[in-house]
């Protein structure tokens, strides 16, 4: 397949200050994982330097959590998980259609190590670390951010033992990997709390720098705490005990966790930086619209979300309706190519009413909202200080509507509405008989597998634009149930009715010294290097 490259990523460059850009050319992040000559370069800053430079650096770390967005999330992720899908047909085997592109890919495995993983392991090697504790977690909680991502799309990867040689680097299984995570939290959470007993009411050493809470420091352990939630509840099938004693750990942990829209984690623009699915849809002329699941969903429920998140379609076909494109469907079947499907319903990016796509939102990474979901999650599996499942559910829902300004209505009392078929108005091909019948009202009659498939289709519709987790989340439960690829092009690779599980190791890693180890990686993976194969907290039974 031809290797078809994102477009000019100066949006992101523009983010970086002059001088942190200059001096991340200095130490050398240009090759993957490329650690040790970071830590050894002879143009190294002076500790006094390196001080007043990571101050202000931690804010296009966190902003690099999304480097390359375009091919490193959305036509991965976000098409994975239901929300969106591309009218670009892209030469119409993509991604989309489960043929995978190494050269997009690779960006999501790649990037991280060098624009995030990198820049903090200076931060460990600083006085910071010692002088600033409370910084040193906020970077560490940055990182688990950032490669959770990473884990969670290819499975087995390099972490604890990253940057240990320039020859070649082990990967570890993901159970070592997500218990590096508990670690470091762990490691964070104990800096902030000490800090905000030492320091109350005051920020930490980043201040104004930190482009997620200006250094907010009881905010950063309630991101801590909640964090550690969602990575205890992702194990559940295959370590329930270690799921158990983490979540157990967040839910009745200092400081409290995430709880109003105000707590939200998302890290804002600066500068001349716009939100890149802002770039993508907008900028791009078009590159990505609503996806078919989300949009029967949304219209299905008669969702107040509805207009928050989408724009009615402009074709003259179905003015004025909402009209997404499904998934895997050939874009190009008419020869008109990204014109055909431009006039379906995109997102919406208005920037005079709340939206997350707006050209200067803040890009989220976590909400009070999927922390409700989580805490109803944990009350359904019966762990303690999680409260009420309903209450928690209920919750939710609420928080979520407040965070984009709508109002509930009768919505939460709705128990007849349920999610509607799709129907392609320009080609039948792609419709699909709905996939759901669940309702939005909580039903304390039903089976627990009932009520968490509410509890995550409710989650699913309220953690949007984040087409990362929605997927790690469909992965992990099966839930919200969404249509299957229109067209899969994968050569059986991946199974249409299971759907992709995962992203393949970039073949760099293969051919850069490193071929050992990946193998090695494989077998860690107990499956082919596919699209196919799950990854070790995707465990293909129940989940009651």
């Amino acid at each position: 397949m031809k290797t078809i490259y994102h477009k000019s990523s100066n949006n992101r460059i523009k983010g970086l200050s002059a001088v942190l850009l200059a001096s991340l050319m200095a130490l050398n992040f240009g090759c993957t994982k490329n650690f040790e000559d970071f830590n050894t370069n002879p143009t190294a800053l002076s500790p006094e330097q390196t001080t007043a430079l990571l101050k202000s650096a931690i804010g296009p770390i966190e902003q690099e959590i999304f480097h390359n967005y375009q091919i490193a999330q959305n036509l991965s992720a976000d098409a994975f998980s239901g929300y969106m899908m591309a009218p670009n047909p892209f030469g119409g085997i993509n991604n989309m259609s489960y043929s995978l592109n190494d050269g997009w890919n690779s960006s999501g495995f790649n990037d991280q190590y060098n624009y995030v993983m990198a820049p903090i392991s200076k931060i460990g090697q600083s006085e910071v670390k010692t002088k600033s504790p409370e910084a040193w977690g906020i970077a560490l909680l940055v990182q688990v951010m950032a490669m959770s991502r990473v884990t969670d799309k290819f499975g087995p990867i390099p972490y604890t033992t990253a940057g240990s040689s320039l020859v070649s680097t082990a990967y570890e299984d993901q159970k070592t990997v997500y218990n590096a995570f508990f670690k470091q939290i762990d490691t964070a959470a104990n800096n902030l709390q000490t800090y905000i007993a030492a320091n109350p009411g005051k920020t930490a050493f980043y201040d104004k720098g930190d482009l997620i809470y200006a250094g907010d420091p009881m905010k950063w352990l309630k991101l801590a705490n909640s964090l550690r939630l969602r990575l205890a509840t992702r194990i559940v099938k295959a370590d329930a005990a270690t799921a158990k004693l983490q979540a157990e750990k967040a839910l009745s942990a200092p400081g409290g966790l995430l709880t109003t829209a105000a707590d939200n984690a998302a890290v804002a623009q600066s500068g001349t930086r716009d939100n890149d699915l802002w770039v993508v849809t907008v900028a791009y002329d078009g590159d990505n619209a609503l996806g078919a699941a989300l949009q029967t969903y949304l219209v299905g429920y008669n969702d107040p979300r509805l207009p928050v998140y989408a724009r009615p379609a402009t074709d003259p076909l179905f003015t004025g309706q909402y009209v997404g494109i499904r998934s895997g469907a050939n874009t190009s079947f008419n020869g008109l190519g990204k014109a055909g499907y431009k006039t379906y319903s995109t997102l919406n990016s208005t920037d005079n009413v709340k939206s997350p796509i707006g050209q200067k939102a803040p890009q989220i990474l976590m909400t009070a909202a999927e922390v409700w979901f989580l805490k109803a999650e944990a009350a359904l599996r019966g762990w303690t200080g999680a409260g009420d499942a309903q209450t928690n559910y209920e919750t939710g829902i609420t928080t979520s509507l407040q965070q984009w300004g709508v109002a509930a209505g009768s919505y939460l009392s709705d128990a007849t509405s349920i999610p509607t078929a799709y129907v392609d108005p320009k080609n039948a091909a792609n419709n699909a008989a709905a996939v759901s019948t669940i309702t939005v009202k909580w039903d304390p009659t039903s089976t627990n597998e009932q009520k968490l498939e509410r509890i995550i289709t409710q989650k699913w519709l309220a953690i949007f634009p984040d087409g990362q987790e929605a997927w790690s989340e469909y992965r992990r439960t099966g839930y919200p149930k969404l249509f299957t690829v229109a067209n899969n092009n994968s050569g059986g690779t991946i199974n249409t009715q299971t759907q992709i599980r995962r992203l393949p190791f970039p073949s760099t890693e293969y051919g850069n010294g490193n071929s050992a180890e990946v193998v090695k990686a494989v077998g860690l993976l107990g499956g082919p290097d596919n699209g196919g194969t799950r990854l070790w907290w995707d465990v293909n039974k129940a989940n009651f």
